[in-house]
């Protein structure tokens, strides 16, 4: 039998007490310095998406206040090849973050096909990105740095901005304080600030939330087009006649944002010619050219067939954030674009069967579309 000492008992459990106490210590110091590696650890750089040599590229630069919450908007549209986060129209050469008050707006130049992507639509997602009525800053950022401005770069992008203007201010009760500005100067940001949104997307989520931009854009700007309904024939059906003429299924897609089942719906395997339109207004979207095999289960395509004929907008969940496909004149759900499609364009156009009617290539003089019979010939 083994006796110890009630002192050495004491001292050897003092002793385990202090090894367990510095291990604790040791292990809560490690996890700081990783998480101080990581939150201090330069960003990789902005990569640019290289343009194909036969586009003509052209660019849009907007202030809208803080960059970081105007880079995506942008970033996913069709066409659109590269936003960066800046500095417009100051006195400064090369500024840093900390020179902007040198009469520096921050702003994003964007970088965009205009075969693809129009100036118009792209006035029209900025102004739904701001307060257009607010002088003196944008949200909780305040002073000149932040106000918001459309710097235009040739005659027609102005004349477009001011016509713009125009309407945007019959929204709006106080004048609009948004300035449309010949456009001088860019000098991209830090790399710090490039892709914020994607970088530190939780820092992101939090700033924004608590900057009012997304409580105001939701109070007061709706899904229309700022270019209102001048441009438009179409009248939409009422919600009666729209579930008396649609099946379940395409009034859950078109009209509640729902998602019919992969593999499971009409188109995700038709490999007839022809094009897909609306299943509501019958405006053109897609082409069977344009139509290729994800493995998804769901009708994909590369390209619209009439980039006109829909229009992108954020859409926001628990998981993040996705772009969201709409039909132009009926506003119908009809899918979302992803990242992961093949090139040139990288992206892919996933659509719901039931918002959608095929029209097969061979019937298109018959449907009323025979302006696109010289596309199967």
């Amino acid at each position: 039998m083994v006796y110890i000492h009630i002192g050495n008992l004491d001292k050897i459990l003092k002793q385990k007490e202090n090894f367990f106490s510095m291990k604790v210590l040791l292990i809560l110091t490690l996890v700081l310095l990783s998480a101080c590696a990581l939150q201090f650890s330069e960003p990789e750089q902005k990569v640019k998406t290289p343009v194909p040599k036969n586009i003509t590229i052209k660019k849009a630069t907007f202030a809208g206040g803080c960059f970081w919450c105007m880079e995506h908007p942008f970033e996913s549209l069709e066409g659109v090849y590269n936003v960066t986060s800046g500095f417009a129209n100051g006195n400064v050469e090369n500024p840093t973050y900390k020179q902007v008050t040198t009469g520096h707006r921050e702003a994003i130049q964007i970088e965009y096909d205009s075969e693809k992507v129009t100036y118009k639509e792209l006035l029209d997602i900025y102004w739904h990105q701001i307060d257009p009525a607010d002088p003196d800053g944008s949200f909780v950022d305040r002073g000149f740095q932040y106000t918001s401005a459309i710097f235009y770069h040739d005659k027609e992008q102005k004349k477009v901005a001011e016509e713009s203007l125009k309407l945007v201010q019959k929204r709006f009760n106080n004048s609009v304080a948004t300035k449309i500005e010949a456009f001088k100067v860019f000098y991209p940001a830090e790399d710090y600030h490039q892709d914020y949104y994607k970088k530190r997307s939780l820092k992101y989520k939090f700033y924004r939330g608590r900057s009012g931009r997304d409580k105001f854009i939701k109070n007061n700007w709706d899904n229309s087009s700022i270019w209102g309904e001048e441009e438009k024939k179409y009248s939409k059906p009422s919600d009666e006649e729209l579930k008396n003429t649609l099946t379940p299924l395409q009034y859950k897609v078109t009209q509640e944002d729902g998602t019919e089942q992969a593999f499971n719906n009409e188109y995700w395997n038709n490999t007839k010619p022809g094009i897909y339109v609306d299943i509501v207004s019958g405006e053109p979207l897609f082409s069977s050219i344009d139509k290729y095999k994800s493995g998804t289960g769901w009708p994909s395509f590369t390209q619209p067939l009439e980039i006109d004929n829909i229009v992108t907008k954020k859409d926001y969940n628990i998981f993040g954030s996705r772009t969201e496909v709409r039909s132009n004149e009926a506003d119908s759900h009809i899918g979302h674009i992803f990242k992961d499609g093949p090139e040139p364009s990288g992206l892919r156009y996933c659509m719901n069967s039931a918002a959608m009617r095929f029209i097969p290539a061979d019937k298109l003089e018959e449907e009323g579309y025979g302006q696109y019979k010289a596309l199967f010939t």
